[in-house]
Parts: structure tokens; sequence; C-alpha cells
């Protein structure tokens, strides 16, 4: 079975946001040349970045293997981590498919989307993969329960796939980015940026391609970017408070308390979620807590604090 080649480290291309954050990375990454970071000059969603990475990648390798990974995600222990990210590689080099990683739920989690996987991929040099038959989005209390039951995985985001896979794909499925595509060729990438819609990869391609497979996860994975995810990787207390900072609860269950500043009391209050940084107070219901991008769609520009 022929391998798909791993990328020596100083051929390895970093995509970065364009934020604070760059610097930091940068930082700690610190074995890679500058000239492996792209950093996006306009925030597009990840199907427009991914495109220009994967683009970027076949300009040094033509059957190049693309990983997207995410900053704020946990996965335990490493090693099967890496593992299945190096079967997710075969799987999508030989069956040339787009790979996503799906973690086996243990809970009727709503915020998640949902991957419904199909029968497994034949060839048996493809491993565990399976087919997906539908991505869905985050249910309700009871579609995830149903969910859970019927064997569905979490998108976990993770997706791994040939450079000229997903190109393939895009140009297929994808009109309203792949139109751009030339501007790139033309080594445009701001004018590609500027033209091309906010559009996620899972919509843009993976819900409309039938080229795609999922691999469940061996390790145990969850996404620690939202506040809930507080309550499962620092511990609460007996009422199942997580308090980071200064703050303090007062027959008050299920919340989780984040201050950078003055104190915050809670007093008497169930599941909450109450943020409070050097410029705003955030506070939620911990059901909602997932969606933190629908409520900053609907701020006012002068409060879109981006450290909440």
């Amino acid at each position: 079975m022929a391998r798909a080649r791993m990328l020596a480290p100083d051929e390895r291309i970093r995509i970065l946001a364009g934020s604070p954050l760059t610097a930091l990375f940068r930082d700690t990454l610190s074995d890679l040349p500058h000239e492996s970071y792209l950093v996006e000059p306009r925030a597009r969603g990840t199907a427009p970045v991914l495109a220009w990475a994967a683009h970027q990648i076949l300009t040094q390798d033509p059957d190049a293997v693309l990983v997207s990974l995410h900053a704020d995600h946990r996965a335990e222990p490493a090693d099967r981590f890496a593992d299945l990210i190096g079967q997710a590689v075969e799987v999508a080099h030989e069956a040339d498919v787009l790979v996503t990683i799906g973690a086996v739920p243990d809970r009727p989690e709503t915020g998640f989307g949902y991957i419904q996987p199909g029968a497994p991929l034949v060839d048996p040099t493809r491993g565990g993969a399976l087919a997906v038959r539908a991505f869905h989005e985050k249910p309700d209390h009871e579609a995830a329960g149903r969910y859970l039951r019927e064997g569905y995985l979490w998108n976990t985001g993770m997706f791994v796939w040939r450079a000229a896979t997903l190109l393939a794909e895009l140009t297929a499925h994808t009109p309203e980015i792949a139109e751009h595509l030339p501007l790139l060729e033309a080594g445009d990438s701001a004018g590609f940026f500027a033209a091309c819609p906010t559009l996620t990869i899972d919509v843009a391609v993976l819900e409309r391609s039938a080229r795609v497979a999922t691999l469940p996860c061996t390790f145990a994975w969850d996404d620690v970017g939202t506040w809930d995810a507080l309550t499962r990787t620092k511990g609460v207390d007996d009422l199942g408070n997580v308090v980071l900072g200064a703050g303090f609860t007062v027959e008050a269950r299920d919340n989780v308390v984040v201050s950078e500043g003055a104190p915050v009391v809670l007093f008497d209050v169930d599941g909450l979620v109450v943020v409070r940084t050097a410029g705003m107070t955030l506070v939620t219901r911990r059901e909602r807590a997932a969606d933190l991008k629908e409520l900053v769609s609907r701020l006012p520009q002068d409060y879109r604090d981006p450290e909440i």
C-alpha cells in the first residue's frame, strides 16, 4: 500500500487567523520558518481559508494531504490522537475521500453538530472508515438523545484530505468560491478573500459532496472553546459551579463564573454563565453558551468585545 508522504517541519504550512493570537502561535511554533505561515487577510469562514491553504500546498506537492485542526480542542492521550490522524491520512490518500474525525458521544450534547455514519468503506486498507450519510446541525435535547441511541458521532471539525481532492470537490459543488479561484492562480490572495462569501467548509463542501468518510475517535475529545466546557475541564464544586478569578456563589448551582475584574457574586441562581472582563459583562444561560457567534452577530459593532 502506498503511503502519503509526510512533510518535513520546514515544509509545513500553518494557517493563522489575523488576530493578536498570531504572534503567540508563532512564538510557540518557533521551529517553523516565517514563510510557513499563511495569515488570512480577512475572516471569511473556513471554506475560503482552507481552499487557499490547499492551493498553496499544491504548489509544493501535488499529492499532499492536508490536516485541518482546531487550537481549542482537547485530545487525549496524544499518542492515540497521532495514530488516528495518521490513519486518516492513509484513508484520504488511498480512498481519495474527504475524511472527518467523529467523536463517540457520551452524553446527549446539544452544543455540537452530528455525523450520521453509513456503511464501512469496502476496501480493507481503509481501516475503520465509514461513509457519511448526512451531517446534522446542533439538535435540541430530544434529538440529541436519539442521535446518541442511534450511534451518531459528534462532528469534531477535524478534517483530513488530499489538497487536490478538496479543490476538485469545491470546484464541483461550490461555485460561489470556485469562481474566485483564478485570483489565487494570479497570486491575488487579498482579492480572493475580498470576493469570497463567508462560508464554513461543512456547508460549502462536506454537506454537498458524496466523497465524505468519517473515522471514529479512539481518544478522548472535547471542544474547550465554549464557556460551558469549563465544567468538564476545570472541575466543579459540590453544587456544580465553576469559578475562575474573583467570584463567589451562594445557594447557586451549576453556574460558570469567570471574572478578570471586580468580584462577581451569584445568589440563588442556577445554570448561568457570567463572564466579566475589563470592558464587558456577559450573562447567559448555560444551554445557550455555545451560541456565542449568534449573539455577537446581533450586537452593535461597539459591543463586539473580542475578549468575550
